[in-house]
Order: C-alpha cells, then sequence, then structure tokens
C-alpha cells in the first residue's frame, strides 16, 4: 500500500477516503495516498464519522476515545489520529 501515514506524539496520523452506505464496512484499498473504507452508515449527523471511529478502533485494537477526526469532519476526505500505537502496528493491521 502506498498511503501516507505520520508516526508523531504517541500516536498516528493518516489519510482516509470514507463511502458512505455500502453494503458493509470493509477496507477496500488505497486512493489518491488515502485509505479507502467503505461504511454501512449513512452520512448525516454525524453517523458515518461515529462509524469511522468504531471501526478504526476495532481494527486496531485500541478505545474509541483514542481515534478522532482532525479534519474533514463533513467531507469524505478525511484525517484520522489514532494514539497510543506506532505506524508499524497500524501497517500490520490494516
Amino acid at each position: 500500500m502506498t498511503w501516507s501515514i505520520t508516526e508523531a506524539n504517541g500516536g498516528v496520523t493518516f489519510s482516509v477516503r470514507v463511502v458512505p452506505r455500502s453494503s458493509r464496512n470493509q477496507i477496500v484499498g488505497v486512493e489518491g495516498g488515502a485509505l479507502k473504507i467503505k461504511l454501512t452508515a449513512p452520512p448525516v449527523e454525524g453517523a458515518a464519522n461515529a462509524a469511522l471511529i468504531e471501526f478504526v478502533a476495532e481494527r486496531l485494537g485500541v478505545r474509541r476515545s483514542a481515534v478522532s477526526i482532525v479534519s474533514g469532519d463533513k467531507a469524505r476526505n478525511k484525517i484520522v489520529r489514532v494514539n497510543g500505537v506506532a505506524r508499524e502496528q497500524v501497517l500490520k493491521k490494516v
């Protein structure tokens, strides 16, 4: 995968492209330097953001509180921050 992931201050930051209203939650690859994630949730009232946080936390084995959306709250392209993990851990689990 050629996707940008930065490690700093006890966590990692990476780009995500969200595809809402999919048949299931899954990682489908890399698009434009961002990890492409399909989610079942619709993009209304923060449902897709909540589903993204839950999916990333579950996938990486961290608490939901360790995952945050740094930017792109209302866009499909987002920057996600995960505290308490190293770059290598993320690459292995994704």
